[in-house]
């Protein structure tokens, strides 16, 4: 049995931060860290005491992670960022509500002493002589310690407290992994028994020491089962500081989801369920997994709901299936044309979902070289009286302040002259729609001409198709381009401004031109004649969009969400050449542009370059960061792959910054997931000047002194298909209606069962209703009952053998 954990993380916004620049502003950005791994990092939100992030992570993890962090600092352009404050998030916190945390949460001040990483190795004894006891502590090593000087690093020694003794190791200079193995023995002196206390310092020259964690055993501990082995370390224990709101608040959303995976065998009827129920008349259904499901789920639950479904349903080769029954039911619902597929059905979560998570290279390819040049221009647009800066010209210009026409016009020119590339890349690229998404609108297509065939409901099919994939897929794409993986970072506010304008027009003309002229949007009136253009071509494109042969792809064959030579991430990184014998660090890393796929990590001298050089992903068997102090040069990761011989060759990249380091370690450690012969432990630092500059081993061979983090990897559309853990989901939320499911559709054993009762409950609950339909979904919510019971007893069962070896100890493996 497998188990999985993942964190949603939402850092939605802040309010009331103290300013920190001389403007009386700051420029906020967030951190997020997971057990000192930082994982993520939102964009800077320029000159704003309240910023609006809205940026969501799924962070995939290992099962002991101990806590969540998230830090608020003011970025500045000259010297070191300064810290506003941070909020800390206990494993055990966050798990506390199933529905997870959702709130204000005030920032706290960053206390030094608190700041503590990394853990120690201790092997401890408790002996007996003729002189008494006498505790024995070797202390053997220290690993990720927090960096303490300015070089990155720390002076680490260790103090031993036992009653009223202590000893003292000796100070390994300059590492945050130190080797000590040295063995302390300290006598037990008269009086109550006494914790031992092992804490770890920073040695400075000048001023005091550094506190750099600790970790303590009660007299219990230490006479039962003496501790052996790596231990996290702790800070000192004190109540946590709440400013009172002084430092500001962040309003985060975090959901902990964690569970066990059983082996695929035993999800294989429920999975059969779940293919079946697609294949039955959507319009009838009311017992099925996928009919419950949509009656149970709710608000942002449908969301990931959603996903899972549609990830479960394209492994299994039936996608097509499961939108077109969900549409259909959807459809069949509907009388007002107008609000059809409006809300956040189930059924427009999964198309949304579908999208993004077969689509997002179309939506690249087709959006991306204009949004580049959004951003890259700057220019300045506005349409709306109210908003004009009519003094902006002014400052750059002899000629006096601009009419509100002129800039009106001039706006305008701008608009239209990115929005027609836009339109013009859309219309285009229906060859370049994966074939997946084609056939879908399709099925819709087809689905609501049937249900609305009157002349006056002529663009209803239209509007069900560009409904999705206008108003739900581009124009959002160009309005957070980085949400969508566009961009590295938000827009400023004048191009955020521009953003907005091009995706109002984008959604105007998937409304074909519905709404034009109504509302209160009426200083868009100079777009129209050019958006009233655009309708009719893009009524051309979906014609031709949902033109497909359904036999080209009878259901979406079964298959890999990304397949294994697809590009899932490139551009270009800064490569260290193999041995750098004389040349300067920073020399040593020469500029080279990366592709990476399922199968391959290859890179050029340019994307243009025909000479590739690659490395197979499957020799990958770690991929880490590296200590700032091993090049003198931030964002640095190392790939260490092994050769046909056995032998590891190490690879060192440089990211432009902390995101795009981020990226490119979950890319590489998702696609090398499968790999076999990982590593467990590897130097986060170089093999320079004839040793390691992590632990100042001198055998290039000697084991890696600070473990992987293989399990650390950010969720998005390119993840690996994981149908264990999909259904596995989808088994949880039936759970929750199962009593629902049994009040519906079976009978109360209380109650009369006899004919005469039974009839008389027929007639009541159905007007007329044949005994033929009643038994139908009776029949169907037993087998599901079944199914669900026999999974139950599935996970009882590896439950009571995980506490059986639990209890036994390593000696009963």
């Amino acid at each position: 049995m497998a188990k999985s954990s993942s964190l949603n993380v939402r850092v939605v916004e802040g309010r009331a931060l103290p300013a920190k620049d001389v403007s009386g502003s700051s420029d906020p950005y967030c951190i997020v860290k997971v057990d000192d791994e930082v994982v993520a990092r939102t964009a800077t939100v320029w000159r704003s005491l309240s910023p609006f992030w809205g940026e969501e992570y799924t962070i995939h993890l290992p099962l002991d992670f101990h806590h969540l962090a998230f830090y608020v600092l003011d970025e500045d352009t000259v010297g070191h960022d300064d810290i506003i404050g941070k909020i800390s998030l206990s494993r055990e916190a966050i798990a506390a509500d199933p529905r997870g945390i959702d709130s204000w949460i005030n920032l706290s001040r960053v206390d030094p002493d608190a700041e503590v990483q990394g853990e120690i190795c201790l092997d401890v004894q408790m002996l007996e002589d003729a002189r008494g006891r006498c505790l024995r502590c070797h202390v053997l090593q220290a690993r990720d310690l927090a960096p303490r000087d300015i070089t990155g690093t720390s002076d680490p020694f260790a103090r031993v407290f036992w009653g009223s003794q202590s000893l003292e190791t000796s100070t390994i200079k300059k590492t945050r992994f130190p080797h000590w193995d040295e063995v302390l023995e300290l006598r037990e002196m008269p009086g109550a028994p006494a914790p031992l206390r092992v804490e770890l310092w920073d040695w400075d020259m000048v001023g005091k020491n550094d506190f750099l964690g600790m970790v303590e055993f009660s007299p219990q501990v230490l006479q039962q089962n003496a501790p052996s082995g790596w231990f996290r370390l702790l800070p000192f224990p004190r109540a946590e500081e709440d400013s009172g709101g002084t430092l500001g608040a962040l309003r985060l959303k975090v959901r902990l989801i964690e569970d066990r995976i059983l082996p695929s065998r035993y999800y294989q009827p429920l999975t059969e369920l779940l293919m079946e129920s697609v294949l039955g008349p959507a319009e009838e259904d009311a017992a099925s997994p996928l009919a419950v499901l949509e009656e149970l789920t709710l608000g942002d639950c449908r969301q990931d709901l959603a996903t899972k479904l549609v990830k479960l349903f394209l492994g299994q080769g039936q996608a097509g299936p499961l939108l077109d029954y969900l549409t259909r039911r959807e459809v069949t619902r509907t009388t007002d044309p107008n609000t059809l597929f409006r809300s956040n059905s189930l059924a427009s979560k999964a198309m949304e979902q579908f999208m993004k998570l077969v689509g997002m290279p179309y939506l690249h390819e087709v959006l991306k070289p204009v949004i580049n040049r959004v951003f890259e221009e700057k220019k300045y647009m506005e349409l709306d009286p109210c908003k004009m800066d009519l003094g902006r010209t002014r400052r750059i210009s002899f000629k006096g302040a601009p009419s509100e026409e002129h800039v009106r016009d001039a706006s305008l020119g701008l608009l239209t002259g990115y929005l027609g590339p836009i339109v013009e890349a859309i219309v285009g690229s229906v060859g370049r729609c994966p074939l997946a998404m084609r056939l879908a609108f399709k099925q819709l297509h087809q689905c609501v001409e049937e249900h609305f065939p009157q002349a006056e409901h002529e663009d209803v099919k239209y509007l069900a198709i560009s409904g999705f994939l206008f108003l739900r897929f581009f124009a959002p794409a160009i309005l957070t381009p980085k949400l969508f993986d566009l961009r590295d970072q938000h827009a400023d506010p004048q191009t955020s401004r521009s953003l907005l304008l091009l995706a109002k027009a984008v959604q105007s003309i998937g409304n074909l031109g519905q709404q034009l002229g109504q509302g209160k949007e009426l200083w868009m009136a100079p777009l129209h004649p050019f958006l009233l253009q655009s309708i009719s071509r893009v009524r051309h494109f979906l014609d031709r969009l949902v033109d497909v042969d359904e036999e080209e792809e009878a259901g979406g064959p079964a298959r890999a969400l990304v397949a294994p030579s697809v590009i899932v991430r490139e551009g270009y990184l800064l490569k260290r050449k193999e041995e750098p014998a004389s040349l300067a660090t920073r020399f040593a890393f020469k500029k080279r542009y990366f592709w990476l796929s399922g199968e391959t990590l290859s890179y050029s001298k340019s994307p243009e370059w025909q000479m590739r050089s690659s490395v197979p992903v499957s020799h990958i068997r770690a991929v880490e960061r590296v200590d700032e102090g091993a090049f003198q040069l931030p964002h640095v990761m190392q790939v260490v792959t092994q050769d046909a011989a056995g032998a590891l060759h190490t690879t060192y990249l440089q990211c432009k910054n902390v995101n795009e380091l981020n990226q490119w370690l979950s890319a590489l450690r998702k696609a090398s997931a499968p790999n076999p012969d990982k590593l467990a432990a590897c130097h986060p630092g170089a093999f320079r000047s004839s040793r390691w500059t992590c632990c100042l081993q001198a055998e290039r061979s000697a084991a890696g002194c600070s473990r992987t983090h293989s399990a650390v990897t950010l969720g998005d559309w390119s993840d690996p298909l994981d149908p264990d853990a999909e259904i596995q989901m989808v088994y949880r939320r039936l759970l929750l209606g199962r009593d629902q499911l049994r009040m519906k559709f079976q009978e109360d054993p209380n109650t009369d069962s006899s004919p005469e009762a039974d009839a008389e409950k027929s007639s009541g609950a159905t007007e007329g209703a044949c005994p033929d339909a009643l038994a139908r979904p009776r029949e169907a919510a037993a087998r599901l009952l079944e199914v669900l019971a026999d999974l139950d007893r599935a996970h009882e069962e590896f439950q009571q053998r995980e506490q059986q070896k639990a209890a036994l100890g390593p000696l009963g493996h």
